[in-house]
């Protein structure tokens, strides 16, 4: 039987499963959070301890079709400014609660389009954060930035404010590609636009790139990616697009025939991920690239590595605060998330409340199988001995967890007295293997293809 086939029987082809950067999954999230529980939750952070901070910008000046962000397009700065100033308002409110001496870990911008704001809006935005959560040693300030959308005076503001580490979208960069998704970006823009970054002493690249597009063939995905190579990012997401029409109306601009079977798929991702490879990227998970001194290569080496909702991350902050309109906060506790309409969160922040509307509390085997959902994610390994050393459980139904997942995936994986490996051939299947740690009914969901 050839590897293909293998991958075929176990329904790679065919499944749709979460992406696994929360557990559970969003779709999973109740109304039990409320206002007053995200409050506690947030004075419960140990006054000189170390957090990280999201800052959502729901505003682009065009619609990209092929993304399924909860964005919304403007062409005057008029709705930003005011935005911007519900977002000063929110950061007053969580200082309020604060305790003394707490310090960013992390901080980033993200949307959207954060770039789209004004030089002023950023410095001042800026200072009100730090003025509420200043950096901490060694803290990282990224912002996601459209090499469309970015010019030398909001450059240098995010550069004088501290960011250290940017993001740019390539997707993908041929011609055909980019006006079938809506994302015409030419390879010498971006190129500038990451020589404007390295300019001002950035010292961190990053860049997301797509596998799965329409027209999108292994020729083509090659020359994105070398072409994007000559860049030397220093980390690099090659994610999936998800195709889901039914869900976002602006993908229904992309001709659903164009789409590449989920075998081409398979192929997309294994042309680009061995072009990293023999570049000298080191594989991060299952759609991450760095370099061998980069942060998340780093922190594969020493067994750190976590994810959350902006993927794969170095952070070890046990808190991620999310501010903006639906934003999701994680806390040891749980997961609280902002109202999604922009109108709605305005609305709450300027009556002096925060804006969370759901949620999910922790409970029962919830953090045991977060833990291992992660761990299968970011190293492709279980330790029987953490989970024991660090949770609620007993070696039997540690034992019978794993044994479920191996008896699923027959022939594929490595179960031993340590715990359970995903060796490379299994990969594709990491998603999948995950699912079945998953204590929550998918069943309604309509999660993404799982290659």
């Amino acid at each position: 039987m050839t590897h293909e086939s293998q991958l075929t029987r176990l329904g790679l082809f065919d499944a749709r499963v979460p992406r696994y950067t929360s557990y559970p999954t969003a779709p999973h999230f109740g109304t039990a959070v409320h206002e007053g529980q995200f409050i506690q939750w947030i004075q419960a952070i140990p006054a000189g301890s170390a957090i990280s901070l999201y800052l959502h910008v729901p505003f682009c000046r065009r619609l990209c079709w092929f993304c399924a962000c909860r964005t919304q397009g403007t062409s005057s700065d008029i709705p930003v400014r005011a935005y911007a100033a519900t977002l000063k308002a929110e950061i007053a409110l969580l200082k309020g609660h604060l305790a003394p001496g707490v310090t960013l870990s992390r901080l980033h911008w993200g949307g959207g389009t954060p770039t789209l704001l004004p030089a002023d809006l950023m410095r001042d935005l800026a200072d009100t954060v730090f003025d509420a959560v200043p950096l901490g040693p060694d803290a990282e300030f990224s912002v996601e930035i459209d090499p469309n959308e970015i010019d030398e005076p909001r450059l240098d503001a995010l550069a004088a404010a501290g960011m250290n580490r940017a993001s740019i979208g390539v997707q993908d960069f041929d011609p055909e590609i980019q006006k079938t998704i809506g994302r015409e970006q030419s390879y010498d823009l971006t190129r500038r636009v990451a020589d404007m970054i390295r300019t001002r002493g950035v010292r961190s690249l990053n860049a997301d790139i797509l596998y799965g597009l329409p027209h999108q063939t292994r020729a083509r995905i090659a020359d994105s990616v070398q072409k994007l190579l000559t860049l030397t990012p220093d980390r690099v997401a090659l994610y999936g697009y998800a195709h889901v029409p039914w869900m976002s109306r602006r993908q229904q601009m992309i001709p659903s025939d164009a789409m590449p079977t989920p075998e081409e798929r398979l192929a997309l991702f294994e042309t680009a991920r061995q072009l990293f490879t023999w570049d000298g990227y080191q594989e991060i998970g299952i759609d991450h690239f760095a370099r061998p001194d980069d942060g998340l290569a780093i922190a594969v080496r020493k067994g750190t590595l976590r994810r959350n909702f902006q993927g794969y991350t170095d952070d070890t902050a046990p808190v991620l605060i999310g501010l903006g309109a639906s934003s999701i906060s994680r806390f040891p506790q749980g997961y609280a998330q902002n109202a999604s309409g922009t109108s709605d969160h305005t609305k709450a922040i300027r009556a002096g409340h925060f804006s969370t509307h759901r949620g999910h509390v922790f409970q029962g085997e919830d953090l045991l199988r977060a833990r291992i959902i992660e761990a299968l994610m970011s190293d492709f390994r279980i330790s029987r001995s953490e989970l024991l050393r660090d949770y609620d459980t007993t070696p039997d139904r540690v034992d019978h967890l794993l044994r479920n997942a191996n008896d699923a995936f027959p022939g594929m994986l490595d179960l031993t007295a340590d715990g359970l490996f995903i060796p490379p051939k299994a990969r594709p299947l990491t998603r999948m293997i995950a699912r079945t740690f998953d204590a929550y009914d998918h069943s309604k969901a309509q999660h993404s293809a799982a290659i």
